[in-house]
């Protein structure tokens, strides 16, 4: 199926000092289907071009605006030109080079959340919707192999009817006004002009809350919000609780955090159903603990020969070699990487490799943004969770 041509990436953003670029591109360079050629990757153009430099590439193709990057590309034999576009921007900067990217005939690589707002989420539905080119959002948690693990059990019907969701992302990084030391990465994830109205919940909150539903397999019906400024001076939220009800009568608590003092990373999902329960937690990234109620617990175990074939599709190492992070990343871009080489042959892709995060899972990140806001402001709270296309 596959070819032996490499997909192209013209990056956009990762200028830098980035961190989410980085990132990005670790992950999709790891399994070799991926090559960056051109990018574009600073607002400003003397860092755009430093950043080519670095990366080695041909001057020719590195840009002053993705713009540019667009139309020069299209000059070029379709042999020679960029495949992919991988948007690694601040919020404010995901609309619009995603809509002409894929306007233009490129598939794109987003990270989230998908827009600034839930109105750019609604105006970008029907575009992803349109095109025949592939959309990937880098919901990064859903490429750990114990994850999937947990999703397939569930779908499964291993724990049976799900009752509780319980999601908790505590980080302790914003325990101080950073952003007043001259933090890059905290000025613009707490200014709402360029992150959105949600701070904590619109960065990390969206990360749990498309946790909870793709690993329960349930969608959430209502919401009840309550958000706090712990740190005095900042403009967004920081901090915040969400009671969340289920379309199939599951109940569930979803808690974020920039301001767990101390705290580094530690993302939690526990899903209890009539007959077992589930729990995993980012810093403990290969293990998955079931729980039952007349047999002792167990602790599933990444690179092991009884995962399912989900698991099994995203494991890179034998048993007892970490996985983390980086190859979330890559099991994405992979998964993604394989789908574009399927579509092309005219074939079908595995079902594992088109289990990624697309555009249903951005607008329902958006809806959640926007619903946890309103809640938040509304007297009565609880409030019906309704996404609109």
């Amino acid at each position: 199926m596959y070819s032996s041509k490499k997909l192209k990436i013209g990056l956009i953003g990762g200028g830098p000092g980035s961190f989410i670029g980085a990132i990005h591109l670790n992950g999709a360079l790891m399994d070799g289907m991926f090559e960056l050629v051109a990018g574009a990757f600073s607002s400003n153009p003397e860092k755009s071009k430093q950043r080519g430099e670095e990366f080695m590439l041909d001057p020719s193709r590195v840009y002053a605006t993705y713009d540019e990057m667009f139309a020069k590309e299209l000059e070029l034999p379709e042999s020679e030109r960029i495949d992919v576009v991988a948007i690694v921007t601040p919020n404010n900067v995901h609309f619009d080079p995603t809509a002409k990217a894929l306007q233009h005939g490129f598939h794109v690589a987003l990270d989230k959340p998908l827009t600034l707002n839930y109105e750019e989420a609604v105006a970008l539905y029907p575009i992803v919707q349109q095109s025949d080119k592939r959309f990937l959002l880098t919901h990064t948690y859903a490429g750990y192999p114990m994850i999937k693990q947990a999703k397939q059990m569930i779908a499964e019907g291993k724990i049976g009817k799900i009752r509780k969701v319980y999601v908790e992302y505590p980080q302790g990084w914003l325990w101080k006004l950073l952003e007043s030391e001259g933090n890059k990465q905290a000025a613009w994830r707490t200014d709402p002009k360029i992150n959105g109205l949600a701070g904590c919940m619109g960065d990390i909150g969206t990360h749990a809350f498309h946790l909870a539903e793709y690993v329960s397999g349930e969608k959430v019906a209502e919401i009840c919000a309550d958000l706090y400024i712990k740190v005095e001076g900042r403009p967004i939220d920081d901090d915040g609780v969400v009671l969340l009800r289920f379309e199939n009568g599951a109940s569930g608590v979803l808690m974020a955090s920039q301001t767990d003092t101390g705290v580094e990373n530690n993302l939690k999902i526990r899903v209890y159903g009539e007959k077992g329960g589930l729990e995993w937690q980012q810093e403990l990234n290969n293990s998955l603990l079931v729980r039952w109620p007349d047999a002792p617990d167990q602790i599933y175990r990444a690179g092991t020969g009884y995962l399912g074939s989900n698991a099994n599709e995203n494991t890179r190492t034998p048993a007892g070699h970490p996985e983390g992070y980086v190859e979330a990343f890559a099991n994405l871009y992979r998964n993604f990487a394989r789908c574009i080489y399927a579509d092309r042959a005219g074939e079908t892709p595995k079902p594992e490799w088109e289990d990624y995060p697309g555009i249903e899972d951005g607008i329902r990140g958006m809806a959640f943004i926007d619903h946890v806001l309103k809640s938040n402001e509304s007297n009565l709270k609880w409030t019906p969770f309704i996404v609109q296309k």
